[in-house]
């Protein structure tokens, strides 16, 4: 059934147009733009995704090679007469190491070299401290750049250490220097308080001379000797050990004279 079509009134003469209603909201005009923005964005969208699938399906394309992939170094050896600490573990040691070893008091003649030159911190430490971890832990936390060490004996009695640790500032240097300087005045270790090097000041270097010596039945009587001195960020660490139980003094002291000299 057709709905009955209603003619409005026309207005009669002298009479105003009616005023239109404008309760009907009007259609936005930023709908089309809207409409249009989004139409676009799906196309971005799409345009995408069909890219990345393309992509997909193609050989992957190799990148340019490294620079230096195959850098010259060392072999390491196997053990043998001729081998040494170094030549056996040749990729555990940097350049920078040798400086230091460089400056490493010279072995005297008639001397029997156990050791010299540059040593990696992992294995000072495994040699050095009695809690090896916790020495590497310390060193590290200190900073240490390098270390290196020289080793000799006289005549099956007399034998000396001396280990050079450089840190990356004087903070790390005075640390270690310190922890040395609060254990040895022990009765385990040295058992006394220890004097000043001579030409040294206080807060740079001390030296101590054990209290006794260590004796155990069938062996020589063992007294050791040690020296710390700091100089920049550099620790020097003397050690003169005598196993009959005689420790001179002047001996000791002449040995870090000459290794300051060295530095």
């Amino acid at each position: 059934m057709e709905h009955e079509q209603t003619i409005p009134e026309q207005p009669k003469e002298g009479e105003s147009a009616p005023e239109a209603d404008t309760s009907v909201p009007r259609r936005r005009a930023g709908r089309t733009a809207l409409l249009i923005a989004g139409a676009a964005a799906l196309g971005v969208l799409a345009g995408t995704v069909t890219g990345y699938a393309v992509q997909y399906h193609r050989e992957p394309t190799a990148l340019p090679p490294l620079a230096q992939q195959k850098m010259a170094e060392p072999k390491p050896q196997a053990m043998g007469d001729a081998t040494t600490r170094r030549s056996i573990n040749a990729n555990r040691w940097h350049k920078a190491d040798e400086e230091l070893a460089k400056k490493l008091l010279e072995v005297p003649g008639g001397a029997k070299t156990e050791f010299s030159g540059a040593s990696p911190v992992d294995m000072f430490s495994a040699a050095y401290f009695e809690d090896a971890s916790g020495g590497l832990g310390g060193l590290l936390s200190s900073r240490v750049q390098s270390i290196a060490s020289v080793e000799w004996s006289e005549s099956d009695r007399n034998f000396v250490e001396i280990n050079l640790l450089r840190f990356h500032d004087r903070d790390g240097a005075e640390d270690f220097q310190k922890g040395i300087e609060d254990y040895m005045p022990t009765q385990k270790y040295a058992g006394n308080a220890g004097k000043e090097v001579p030409g040294v000041p206080e807060d740079f270097g001390h030296l101590w001379i054990d209290s006794k010596a260590h004796e155990e039945p069938g062996y020589h009587p063992l007294r050791g000797s040690r020296a710390v001195v700091r100089r920049g960020d550099i620790v020097m660490s003397v050690e003169y050990t005598n196993n009959r139980g005689e420790i001179d003094e002047s001996t000791l002291v002449d040995l870090v004279k000459r290794q300051m000299e060295r530095l």
